[in-house]
């Protein structure tokens, strides 16, 4: 199996091991949007929050550009995003 294959199946199962914990994805971008709404003084959707959570991890990985958990996590947010996107 190639690496990038590896890398999002590593993604997989963050999102299924932090669902468990944390509950569903979505749900908690738009629990998350909606406590950033108001320190922002904007409205904030749950696609945003995971965008910003990708831009977070693509700063770090300017400081380390090795660092692989940063990369799992990046492909954990896209997959992340396109489930805010089906409720756009």
């Amino acid at each position: 199996m190639s690496v990038g294959t590896n890398l999002l199946l590593d993604a997989a199962d963050a999102i299924r091991q932090r669902g468990a914990v944390y509950g569903s994805a979505r749900d908690n971008m738009q629990r998350t949007a909606a406590m950033w709404s108001p320190v922002l003084g904007i409205e904030v959707t749950g696609h945003q929050v995971a965008i910003c959570l990708m831009l977070l991890k693509i700063a770090r990985l300017v400081e380390t550009p090795d660092h692989a958990d940063s990369v799992i996590d990046i492909a954990g947010y896209a997959a992340v995003l396109r489930e805010c996107q089906d409720s756009i």
